[in-house]
């Protein structure tokens, strides 16, 4: 049986635990802080915090370029193998296109699959693919348990500040500046790749009172994972935590400094709620 080997891009978070459990590819983003290229997968996702926050300007984030595809398309080849490579929502990023042109110039069998999704959210994905590919399963078998994954994920982000989104133009300046002046806290559900506000108001009661409806929901789901991902905001999410488990006491819930590429756009003290059912 041919075998299949599992690609992806450094945007996609998987805890420590399930990264041991199986065999990925990774293709690096790039961040640009003062006019130096780092590759995202290299950064401490810490001290990026601190050199964001020293910068003269906004770090910028780029694709990797489509040589780096095309050379680890052509190598996991090699001995006959397919490859199904799985990436970030192209609603945020050029990449998973970038890999679509690669695997239509490569010599390799290639399947690209836009994830809709980003972070944890994306490796949730991506750890189940690798799972099942090493089992053994049908390039047909593995597609469609991505499929279903990403219809059964759910991804909220919560900003504690527009500044950045301001400044890499993801949101209208009137509305930055409004919410900066409001200490206005922004939810935010990833749908179909793209973000749509949920609930906003002032201050981190916001995020609590979001969080109070979500446990409702969550509740009544048949949960298979679910995941906590921030950018300094640890006092935050640890309580978010802590009130998650008053109601999913048989979960591990991993906390995850989240990597600088979300940072960057998403700003110090995000976080972001990342689950799947059954």
């Amino acid at each position: 049986m041919t075998k299949i080997k599992i690609v992806t891009d450094s945007s996609a978070v998987i805890s420590p635990e399930r990264l041991s459990e199986i065999e990925i590819n990774v293709v690096s983003l790039s961040v640009m802080i003062d006019g130096v290229i780092y590759a995202d997968k290299e950064l401490d996702n810490v001290e990026f915090m601190s050199m964001m926050a020293n910068a003269k300007s906004l770090p910028k984030t780029s694709q990797p370029p489509i040589g780096e595809f095309i050379e680890l398309y052509d190598k996991l080849g090699e001995d006959g193998s397919e490859i199904i490579s799985i990436h970030l929502t192209e609603k945020l990023s050029g990449t998973v296109n970038t890999a679509r042109q690669a695997a239509q110039m490569s010599k390799s069998n290639v399947t690209v699959i836009d994830s809709d999704y980003i972070d944890q959210a994306l490796g949730f994905q991506v750890y189940e693919a690798a799972k099942l590919a090493q089992s053994g399963a049908s390039k047909d078998d593995v597609l469609q348990l991505v499929e279903d994954v990403k219809k059964r994920t759910s991804l909220y982000i919560g900003v504690a500040t527009l500044e950045n989104l301001v400044k890499g133009g993801r949101v209208g300046k009137l509305v930055g500046a409004l919410s900066g002046f409001l200490n206005m806290k922004i939810m935010m559900q990833l749908v179909n790749g793209e973000l749509e506000v949920v609930g906003k108001g002032r201050g981190n009661k916001t995020f609590t009172k979001w969080l109070t409806a979500l446990e409702k929901n969550l509740a009544h789901l048949d949960l298979e994972y679910i995941g906590i991902s921030d950018a300094d905001s640890r006092e935050l999410t640890t309580e978010l935590k802590n009130s998650l488990l008053t109601i999913l006491p048989d979960f591990d819930i991993p906390i995850i400094h989240t990597i600088p590429l979300v940072a960057t756009h998403a700003g110090k003290g995000a976080f972001a709620i990342m689950y799947y059912t059954k």
